[in-house]
Parts: structure tokens; sequence; C-alpha cells
């Protein structure tokens, strides 16, 4: 929609910085635009898909045909060269297609699937996020598909980081009914995994690694945590990062509470801060969907 985006785009990569674009599937998401995006040197286009059938993915848009579309710009993109990568946000209607919606994504070209672990904030704040069991589950099953071939990363989900560990240290294995049945299916559909899991994982937190400009230039810990802490050009964005006492504060693993707060594995994790701020009013208390008790050594110190 902004008349200056590939102005930005061209921009951005005079100035060395990885571009990712999100896009939204609309008309103007065509063979022109998609080439002009490659020929600027684009790094990797996102679009969502929260659905393997049309149905779940155009309720939740709100604009039928959409499904159709988004599988359209995947494929285009592949045939012109431009690397994709499909986010998916978990939700209630659709976690038992999680393995499905992975599968269209790599037979479509992406090379990346990133899965949001939803925040009910802004327009999710009427839809029904899951309970940490079920998270728990997911989790474990994303596990297993990264060793399908192409890398996954989550979104709000830090705790994937733990799962990580636990499961390469054999550690915590998963049993409950919803991860058996994504599980099987996934094997149905990709047969046997490679042997080397593809991850895309970093320590990096909400304000921890991670920060968000508005359109309106107010500068955010993240996209998911309104908490405003400044606004550019008003306020030079590097000194935001350092200084404002939000940031300083989300960077200190010491201030994170309850079982966040004594948890062997927060220096890898350190819990959703945004999903503490949505549901407890508070940055940083622990995280609602991640079930770890900590180690009782840990407690007692």
């Amino acid at each position: 929609m902004r008349p200056d985006f590939f102005e930005l785009v061209e921009y951005a990569k005079r100035q060395g910085i990885y571009v990712a674009v999100a896009a939204s599937v609309t008309p103007r998401l065509n063979e022109a635009s998609i080439s002009r995006m490659r020929d600027l040197g684009v790094d990797i286009m996102s679009v969502s898909l929260d659905g393997a059938l049309p149905q779940t993915h155009d309720k939740l848009r709100g604009i039928q045909g959409t499904w159709k579309a988004t599988i359209d710009a995947l494929r285009m993109a592949r045939e012109l060269g431009l690397r994709t990568q499909a986010n998916t946000t978990v939700m209630r209607s659709n976690i038992t297609q999680l393995a499905d919606i992975f599968h269209t994504v790599k037979e479509n070209g992406g090379v990346a699937w990133e899965v949001f672990f939803l925040i009910r904030t802004g327009r999710g704040a009427s839809l029904e996020s899951l309970d940490a069991s079920e998270s728990e589950e997911i989790m474990n099953f994303l596990y297993e598909v990264a060793l399908h071939g192409i890398p996954v990363r989550t979104a709000e989900g830090p705790s994937f980081r733990r799962v990580r560990i636990q499961r390469q240290n054999n550690d915590n294995l998963p049993s409950g009914q919803l991860y058996r049945t994504l599980s099987d299916r996934l094997s149905v559909l990709e047969g046997k995994p490679l042997d080397s899991p593809k991850f895309k994982l970093t320590r990096t937190s909400d304000g921890r690694g991670i920060m968000f400009v508005g359109h309106t230039g107010e500068v955010y810990p993240s996209g998911f945590l309104p908490i405003n802490c400044g606004n550019v050009p008003n306020q030079n964005l590097r000194t935001i990062y350092r200084t404002n006492p939000i940031f300083s504060a989300l960077k200190e693993l010491s201030n994170l509470k309850g079982r966040c707060g004594i948890c062997e594995f927060k220096s890898v994790c350190g819990g959703s801060r945004s999903r503490a701020y949505a549901e407890l009013n508070d940055p940083f208390e622990e995280d609602p969907i991640c079930p770890h008790e900590p180690s009782m050594t840990r407690l007692t110190e």
C-alpha cells in the first residue's frame, strides 16, 4: 500500500540489512511485485498460512479465496526465485491440521516454517489460546517436524528451546494424545525423518535482541508487547534500546518472577514476556503456557 515500499527495501539493502518482507496476500502481491522484490535483493518473503484447508484459513482471514491465493503466492515466488517462509499461528481451530500445514508449506516451496504461539492482544484478543499441556505437546511435535528438511522456528514460544534440549537429552519425552496424533500424521505425510534436525533458534526475546517500531514511529519491546518505550525519529533508536528502563529491565534475567525466575533453562528460554503481560498484566511474570516445573535443586537455591 505504501508508494515508497520498494524505495525502503532498496535503502535497507544498501545499508547491508537483512530484509524479510511479511506480505499480505492481496492482488498487489503479483508477479511484478515479487519479481521486483527478488531483483532488489529481498532475502525472504513470508506469508501467513493458518490452515491446511481453504475453509480453515479463509474463515480466520475473513476473505474467501485467500488460502488459494496464498498457495499461488508461494508457488509463484518459487518459480521466480524468491525464497519464502510460511507463518502459522497455533489456535484451537487448526491444531489438528499442523502436520498437513507443514506438508503444504514444504510441497509449495517454503524454505522455513515459523509457528506463532498466540498472544491475546490486539486482533488476537478474541481468539482462544491453548493450555500449557497442549502447547507442550505441539512443541514436541515441532521438534520432530525439524527432522524433515526445512528449519522450524517459534515466535512467542521460547520454551521450544527447552523442549529441544530435553528431547536431545532423551528427557521429558512426550506421550499425550495430541502429540501422538500429529506425530503419526507427520510420518504418513513425510516418511522417515532425516538424521539432523534443522532449527532456527536464538536466545533473543521481547526487548532482549528484539524491538519493534510501529508505522508512526512508536518503539516497543516487540510487536506483541504494547508498552510504548519511545518514538523515532524524535529519539535515537539505539539510545531507546540501550537506556529505556523497560528495555533495560527485560535484558536482566534476574527480574523474572515465578517459575521463570528460578528455571534452570531461563538463560536459553526466559519465557514469553508478551504473554505474561497479556495474561497477567506483568511482563516479568512466568509464561502461562509453559508447564515446566524447575528442578528441585534450583528451587532450593
